[in-house]
């Protein structure tokens, strides 16, 4: 069987290092799917960045002015955000469809406004461990590429999503560094 899963080269579709297996069908939408990646590379610990990326449940961390109504996005971690529970609503539009604790999780568009707005996308951020001390923050976003006007809303929601979702894991990354000391600090 050939996928229609589609990940374009270069920007708006592709930002930062490669995400190994992005590619490989999303169990969450159906095919054929475009897909767009983003991704960091940090010093934090795995702990630390599952804990702020289960923070996605009170904020964005992206643009605040534009994503939280000129909220700032708290900047202390709730070790409670970590007790995840499939259909949690996170970063207001978003639903949670799957999780690996310390790993991964998965989130849906919402039904209603945010699916009619947006379409029915998924974005599932991971964990992913590199030689040495270094770990990725990465996000895979998914598009249906079937429907009426698909193309040109894929692609305007990747040219949004780069500069809102290289934002939010700088600052997913950025927080998760200052968590907890890496092995490599640690002498």
């Amino acid at each position: 069987m050939i996928s229609s899963t589609r990940l374009r080269p270069g920007r708006p579709w592709s930002w930062g290092p490669p995400i190994p297996g992005a590619t490989s069908a999303g169990a969450h939408l159906p095919d054929p799917q475009t897909i767009a990646t983003r991704a960091v590379r940090t010093s934090a610990t795995p702990e630390a960045l599952f804990l702020w990326l289960c923070q996605l449940r009170r904020a964005p961390y992206s643009h605040d002015w534009i994503d939280n109504f000129a909220r700032r996005s708290p900047q202390r971690a709730d070790p409670a955000m970590t007790r995840l529970a499939l259909g949690q609503r996170f970063m207001t539009i978003f639903t949670l469809l799957a999780f690996e604790p310390g790993r991964s999780i998965a989130l849906g568009m919402r039904p209603g406004a945010p699916s009619r707005l947006f379409g029915a996308l998924v974005v599932e951020y991971r964990i992913d461990r590199l030689p040495g001390n270094e770990r990725q923050l990465g996000a895979i976003l998914r598009m249906p590429s079937a429907g009426r006007g698909a193309a040109a809303r894929n692609t305007a929601l990747a040219w949004g999503d780069l500069v809102m979702m290289r934002k939010q894991l700088r600052e997913l990354s950025r927080l998760a560094e200052q968590e907890a000391p890496t092995r490599k600090e640690v002498r």
